[in-house]
């Protein structure tokens, strides 16, 4: 008993310490944001002399950031939902439904894994341009609605719903969408919660697509935006931090509220990959 005390004490500590460690840079990004500029250049301290919050002032009232939030926000919730819909309908002709080519179709979403997104840049980009979706919500939102993991997720609980559902489903009269709809959809709300979360803070979180996509600031997400504020007497750090902290905040406020649903989809997509 005294060793296993011991061991779990040390275990504590270790954990501890990761955790201080994981935490270090996120508590050092918002003292660098809430020093003045010349605390921040002149010495390293680990606690401001002075509270300065005119770094955040000039994020919020002298940058785009409001339209930027917009941008992120409409082009997350469309992603998330139009992912959602698609996969889910998709998985249940996967399982449910038998038709020609079922096989091989489930095989190319599963070899998709295979292929980076980074891969596609180049051809989705030239698809957006002759599309002529450059600078739009249109082409920010289209190359980001395949997700391969929703739809395998999604089939694997509709594979072990029982059959009978099904079958006593049709015989009252109902077609396949009321059957997917009212019957099957109904049955994994805790599974589409956690894969709508992690599908929305992925979205929120992209970078590299909407970098690519857009030129105008009237049209970037955040996280393209707030690239773009430079200063012409060179870099101002804390208020670099500053905008880096709001436009991480949606997306770490969602985490802290749905952190067990976040996990359980993260989970369900490691299995799905592993």
């Amino acid at each position: 008993m005294p060793g296993k005390t011991i061991g779990n004490a040390l275990l504590l500590v270790l954990t501890l310490c990761i955790a201080c460690m994981w935490a270090f840079p996120i508590y050092w990004a918002i003292v660098t944001s809430i020093k003045p500029e010349q605390e921040v250049v002149s010495k390293t301290t680990f606690i401001p002399d002075v509270f300065n919050f005119s770094a955040y002032y000039f994020a919020l009232f002298n940058t785009n950031l409001a339209t930027w939030y917009m941008n992120s926000i409409v082009t997350s919730v469309t992603v998330t939902i139009v992912v959602i819909v698609i996969s889910v309908m998709c998985a249940y002709a996967l399982s449910q439904i038998v038709f020609p080519g079922r096989k091989l179709l489930y095989g190319i979403i599963l070899a998709s894994f295979m292929v980076p997104s980074q891969a596609l840049v180049v051809s989705q980009f030239v698809l957006m341009h002759r599309l002529g979706l450059i600078n739009t919500w249109g082409g920010i939102i289209l190359p980001q609605l395949i997700v391969p993991v929703v739809v395998i997720v999604y089939k694997q609980f509709f594979d072990s719903v029982p059959k009978e559902l099904r079958e006593a489903a049709k015989l009252d009269g109902c077609g396949e969408f009321q059957i997917l709809f009212k019957l099957y959809l109904p049955l994994n709300w805790g599974i589409t919660t956690a894969l709508a979360i992690i599908t929305y803070i992925m979205a929120w979180n992209a970078f590299l697509w909407p970098f690519l996509v857009t030129s105008s600031e009237d049209m970037m997400t955040v996280t393209v935006g707030i690239t773009q504020i430079s200063d012409a007497f060179g870099v101002k750090y804390a208020r670099d931090m500053a905008v880096a902290i709001l436009a991480a905040m949606p997306v770490a406020v969602a985490y802290l509220l749905f952190q067990k649903r976040v996990t359980q989809a993260l989970m369900l997509s490691s299995g799905i990959k592993g």
